[in-house]
């Protein structure tokens, strides 16, 4: 055989022998999990005296992580979907639970445990949300609308794995609001017309979570925080979360989950003699208990 192959040959195997090494590195500076679970609850009545009416309701959450290390250079990565529905009798389905939560931090590491950090942050829902359940003749949300997008520039104190707090004295936060008629409606702070606004101010976000807080308590907890530095800087936007997971066993779980939101963009109504009456904004809330399979992965 010619020389000249067996010397090709020899750089194809060292090539891709170090491309296979570097690529196990490489994953190694990866850390990747999440949970997945899915709650069902059903009520069934034939012929009882007390009354009632059936029912049954079923809530999907997803959350994963992948965070990469290496050298001074921090990446986190997070996923969160739900989505959950519930039915009284012969009712339209009642919307519980819809929400997409992507976001993307990069870090550069300053020292002491400061780094200095960039930030993507995208939130949305999947479907039609109403404003009168069980008729669902009143659209007040769809796909896009709204639709929340953050970027931001900042310092990420990172002490340990269990807890961050990023602060951003440069924030873009855009609400979308894609719908023809809900835009049309000047609804979630855009003007009558527009597609999205823009706002510009500071953020913080601050993530808690630990396993075995208590033995088979699982616990998560994220606050963002978001002030419009150039109009009413004193209305700040809040958005909480608390999440506890109860594990029995290594697939049955009890989740209960508390969201509280405040967004001064977004106003209320109120129905008197009929008529739909805007009021102002209100501190909005939304509480979960619910048991059925969890899997960690």
């Amino acid at each position: 055989m010619d020389r000249k192959w067996i010397i090709i040959g020899l750089s194809l195997l060292c090539s891709i022998s170090l491309w296979a090494e570097e690529k196990a590195d490489s994953l190694l500076n990866w850390q990747k999990g999440g949970d997945l679970s899915l709650t069902f609850s059903q009520v069934s009545l034939n012929n009882w005296s007390a009354g009632g009416r059936n029912s049954m309701s079923g809530t999907f959450l997803f959350n994963s992580f992948a965070n990469y290390r290496v050298n001074k250079s921090a990446w986190d990565n997070s996923l969160t979907v739900g989505y959950g529905l519930t039915q009284q009798g012969s009712d339209n389905l009642i919307k519980t639970e819809d929400r997409i939560l992507l976001a993307s931090k990069y870090g550069y590491n300053a020292g002491n445990n400061w780094f200095y950090t960039g930030l993507f942050d995208f939130r949305t829902q999947m479907t039609t949300g109403y404003d009168d359940p069980p008729e669902n003749t009143q659209v007040m949300s769809e796909l896009m609308a709204p639709g929340y997008l953050q970027l931001s520039l900042g310092m990420d104190y990172k002490p340990n794995d269990h807890f961050t707090l990023y602060m951003s004295p440069l924030t873009l936060k855009t609400t979308f609001v894609l719908d023809d008629t809900l835009s049309e409606a000047g609804a979630y702070g855009v003007e009558p017309g527009d597609k999205y606004r823009s706002e510009y101010g500071a953020s913080l976000k601050s993530v808690y979570k630990k396993d075995d807080i208590i033995n088979n308590v699982n616990f998560f907890t994220r606050l963002d925080l978001f002030s419009n530095l150039a109009e009413d800087p004193q209305h700040i936007d809040v958005q909480w979360e608390g999440r506890l997971n109860f594990k029995f066993n290594d697939y049955l779980t009890a989740v209960f989950a508390l969201n509280l939101l405040y967004d001064h963009d977004i106003k209320s109504t109120e129905e008197v003699n009929g008529e739909i009456i805007e009021r102002g904004p209100k501190l909005q809330s939304k509480q979960l208990l619910g048991f059925g399979l969890n899997y960690e992965f």
